[in-house]
């Protein structure tokens, strides 16, 4: 085992500031005065997932230790990020805290925050899975099947009309072979089976 395996627990501090002619200096201090032995500063966006300080913070800290942050949103820039991380911390035993909405995870008011935080962002997610389901419903209703569109072009036109030459094979049956709706046939050959030597 090495020597990063056996050191006692700590603070452990991230500091991030979004463009490059901002100073970390106000985080970093506030990190110090409570208590942060090390920390990890970068200059990167929030939205960026792969930013390597973050990356090297979660990586140092160990069970026991609690990581430490000036502000939420200097650690993810959104519910479901902010939400994956905490999880991922408390399942290797590490706390979160945040210094200026003063949420802690090592203590019962800070689980509380964060148990309510799950909540809502399970709440979003349930909200989009069900206006998804409407939407793909309507869909099937006005004949549309979920997805990207299937491109309907010169080829499928073709072989659309060589089918529906035969007057024993249904524009429906046609649609279905070609896995568009019928509708979208419709479109393609104004009049129908009429229309068909045009």
């Amino acid at each position: 085992m090495g020597f990063e395996r056996l050191r006692a627990t700590m603070f452990v501090g991230y500091a991030r500031v979004s463009t490059t002619d901002q100073d970390t200096a106000l985080q970093t201090d506030a990190l110090h005065a409570a208590g942060c032995a090390k920390f990890f500063t970068e200059k990167a966006s929030g939205a960026q997932r792969d930013r390597p300080a973050l990356q090297a913070t979660l990586a140092y800290v160990r069970p026991g230790d609690t990581l430490v942050v000036w502000k939420l949103d200097r650690l993810a820039r959104s519910m479901r990020q902010l939400i994956e991380t905490v999880e991922d911390l408390q399942k290797r035993g590490i706390e979160l805290r945040s210094l200026t909405e003063n949420v802690d995870t090592a203590t019962p008011g800070g689980r509380l925050v964060f148990h309510l935080f799950g909540a809502l962002a399970e709440f979003e997610r349930a909200v989009i899975r069900e206006r998804t389901m409407a939407g793909l419903v309507a869909a099937r209703a006005r004949g549309r099947i979920g997805g990207r569109p299937r491109s309907f072009g010169a080829k499928e036109l073709a072989m659309a009309k060589a089918l529906l030459a035969n007057p024993e094979i249904r524009v429906e049956d046609v649609a279905a072979h070609l896995k568009v709706s019928p509708a979208t046939l419709y479109r393609h050959l104004p009049g129908g089976r009429s229309g068909l030597g045009k």
